[in-house]
């Protein structure tokens, strides 16, 4: 089986050589894309071993797993894929630690971010529970620098520290709307030069939020004391929040009380923070342990035309449910604590990529009533089928230890969560259903859903990012010779070929801005089926995105893309739309907002090579990995001899 021909683009075989594969002191791999797909399955199909399978059943779940990554209909994250059967053995993508009001609790957690990092996690800090600045130490009699001046040391730990010797780490840094800092925390990084190993968020409450739309002011809270100590407008914050987004994408925001709501372990604390891109609510010292369905496979054609093969989908579902809680049971963590908290909650993610290709295959358009239903059916039904197979893994395997006092501990959960709102997929019956099998047997796992941006791993997968449109259709790209290449999507260019469309004058004046939108004699039907980010609607992205976060026990990574003449006042009905959808985050990012951008589909100015420079940081010690700034989401993006990667919105290509 091993021996099997794997279709991988050279985009894919670039970045698996540079960061996955096993390597050689003289850094040339020791295997193939093949052979490092085997290790991962063996490794992870051994962990039934803990749980009496045989060594026969053991070799047909290895046989399955290895099936299903390499025909590209699942891939586990990153993490999973580099360290899988070898002697780092550390398998999660990111952890949340807790940021505590004492100086030995902040550099101990500062000393675990440094732990993390060298594994090859990132990690995701609430700084609200730290007093505000000039706030009286009283140990020391001295004053507080607050929580802004302590992320600049948790940034520079963070630079100090190579991630797996290959990257840097990725961090998260959010702050409550009502800290008494938070004017200062949103501003913090105007200036593109701070804080560059941090995403920042707000977390928004419900209260500041009716506060902003009633037109009333809110109270700031002291972290220690909980009193009010002091008042500010909430259009004023708001519109300061809107600003900052609007001039460079950041800070982003988090409906902090929305997430709350799904916490599936109330009991054991609330949740203060997520994962570096936003998309997974954790309690400290969890992590996260995530993996995708590739939806651009889940399709048959039938008398010539795409349908969805759910057969397909709920076998490759059950499959990826089982693969992510033996990632747990193996997993090496970098601190007891996080193995502890892990191994008592069972958290997993699992989401999908590919969203866009299964649109354009299925010939729906992404800004469309039936694309939303379709993006409702095929969550609610990954959403089911994998909390089915967490209760057949509890029957055999047994419930999370945190089960008890958890939300699935009460009567007719998840039948009550989703009542009156089937997508068509599921019934109101089959959710009761399973209540009463979860209330007999238990679940597995406290979460199972979860949508990742799949920067890296869509790549590996040939597969559109996360529920992203795709970022153009077809793109120029001058070779060595400076031979112009036109690089067009294949979805895109085999209907165009099937429907005696297709011409190479057609592509080249597509490729001028990457999308149909402006290019005459296209029939209006193609394209509204193979739209792109920018001729998308800010309100059709959130749509998109409330449609998926309904299944999804966590949240949902997106990003809301806006053209460069877009005003503030768009990113501000696009946050309150985000609020009243019930998302639990929302990032936007304006085009040409960030002072460089490493690729542009249209002919903006070239910026002078001395404006370049600061932003490029060498990353391994030959230089041959550097980051620079998303052209899409304004994100880090890691940058491969030439080759593009967003670990944030999953833009990817290759100069």
């Amino acid at each position: 089986m091993e021996n099997k021909k794997i279709e991988l683009s050279e985009n894919a075989i670039k970045v698996l050589e540079k960061r996955y594969l096993k390597r050689d002191a003289q850094g040339k791999p020791t295997e193939t894309p093949a052979d490092m797909f085997k290790r991962v399955a063996d490794t992870l199909a051994n962990a039934d071993l803990q749980f009496g399978a045989s060594k026969d059943e053991v070799k047909n779940l290895s046989d399955r797993f290895y099936e299903s990554i390499t025909n590209k209909y699942f891939m586990p994250n990153s993490p999973t894929l580099m360290n899988a059967g070898r002697e780092l053995g550390q398998l999660a993508a990111c952890f949340v630690l807790p940021v505590e009001d004492s100086l030995v609790g902040i550099f101990e957690t500062i000393k675990n971010t440094a732990l993390i990092h060298q594994s090859g996690g990132g990690t995701g800090f609430s700084f609200s529970r730290l007093r505000p600045k000039n706030d009286v130490v009283r140990s020391t009699m001295g004053v507080s620098s607050g929580p802004v001046s302590f992320m600049e040391v948790f940034n520079a730990a963070t630079e100090a520290v190579k991630q797996g010797g290959t990257r840097r780490g990725a961090n998260m840094g959010i702050l409550r709307v009502d800290h008494p800092d938070i004017l200062e925390f949103i501003d913090c990084k105007s200036d593109n030069t701070r804080l560059n190993n941090f995403n920042i968020s707000v977390a928004i409450t419900d209260k500041f939020m009716e506060a902003y739309l009633n037109g009333q002011d809110y109270d700031l809270i002291h972290p220690n004391t909980k009193k009010s100590v002091g008042r500010l407008s909430a259009k004023m914050v708001f519109d300061k929040i809107v600003d900052n987004a609007w001039r460079n994408g950041e800070p982003g925001i988090v409906f902090i009380d929305t997430m709350n709501y799904d916490n599936p372990t109330p009991k054991l604390g609330e949740i203060e923070s997520t994962n570096p891109c936003g998309e997974v609510p954790l309690l400290p010292y969890e992590a996260c342990n995530l993996g995708s369905i590739n939806l651009n496979k889940m399709v048959k054609c039938v008398d010539g035309r795409y349908q969805v093969d759910w057969d397909l989908l709920e076998d490759t579902t059950k499959l990826a449910i089982r693969f992510l809680d033996n990632v747990i049971a193996i997993n090496n963590y970098p601190l007891v604590q996080i193995a502890e908290m892990v191994n008592n909650n069972r958290k997993i993610g699992l989401g999908i990529m590919g969203w866009a290709d299964m649109l354009m295959k299925l010939e729906l358009s992404y800004a469309s009533e039936e694309g939303i239903k379709l993006a409702g059916q095929i969550m609610e039904f990954i959403d089911y089928v994998s909390k089915c197979e967490s209760v057949e893994l509890a029957k055999s395997r047994g419930r999370f230890n945190n089960f008890k006092d958890s939300i699935y501990d009460s009567e007719n959960y998840l039948y009550n969560k989703f009542k009156g709102k089937s997508s068509g997929k599921i019934s109101d019956e089959q959710w009761k259903e399973l209540d009463l099998k979860i209330k007999k047997y238990g679940i597995r796992n406290a979460t199972t859903t979860c949508i990742a941006p799949t920067g890296t791993i869509s790549m590996i997968a040939g597969a559109s990012g996360g529920i992203e449109p795709l970022f153009g259709l077809v793109f120029s790209r001058l070779i060595l010779d400076n031979t112009e290449m036109l690089e067009v999507n294949p979805i895109f260019k085999e209907y165009m070929i099937n429907n005696n469309l297709y011409s190479d004058d057609l592509m080249r004046e597509i490729s001028k801005d990457g999308s149909l939108a402006h290019v005459n004699n296209v029939a209006e039907t193609v394209k509204k089926i193979f739209v792109t980010a920018h001729d998308i609607s800010p309100y059709w992205h959130v749509k998109m995105q409330a449609a998926f976060q309904l299944h999804t026990d966590n949240a949902v990574s997106k990003t809301v893309n806006f053209v460069e003449s877009a005003t503030r006042e768009d990113i501000e009905q696009t946050y309150i739309l985000a609020y009243k959808s019930k998302l639990k985050g929302i990032t936007v990012y304006r085009d040409n907002s960030r002072f460089f951008q490493p690729m542009n589909l249209n002919s903006t100015e070239k910026k002078k090579e001395e404006d370049v420079k600061p932003l490029l940081q060498d990353y391994a010690p030959t230089g041959e990995i550097k980051t620079i700034t998303c052209p899409e989401c304004g994100n880090k993006i890691e940058m491969a001899e030439g080759c593009y990667i967003c670990l944030n919105c999953g833009y990817s290509g290759c100069a």
